[in-house]
């Protein structure tokens, strides 16, 4: 399970990079994943500071955390 959620994770990345901000919905639709699983895999990656979510109408946006 820990192998699948990293390999999500690193999904999640990549379409990020390619979308720039993008609408949970819309995330999970892209990468076509079981939800629970990418729920798992954005967690681990804003626990670890790559991902930044934030509250909108109706659910979250997400996109990756820039370095400055």
């Amino acid at each position: 399970m820990i192998t699948e959620i990293g390999i999500v994770a690193g999904d999640i990345w990549h379409y990020l990079d390619q979308h720039g901000e993008v609408k949970f919905a819309d995330l999970a639709k892209g990468i076509d994943k079981p939800q629970d699983i990418v729920l798992m895999s954005l967690g681990w990656l804003a626990r670890e500071g790559h991902v930044i979510l934030q509250q909108a109408d109706n659910g979250y946006k997400v996109s990756l955390r820039k370095n400055a």
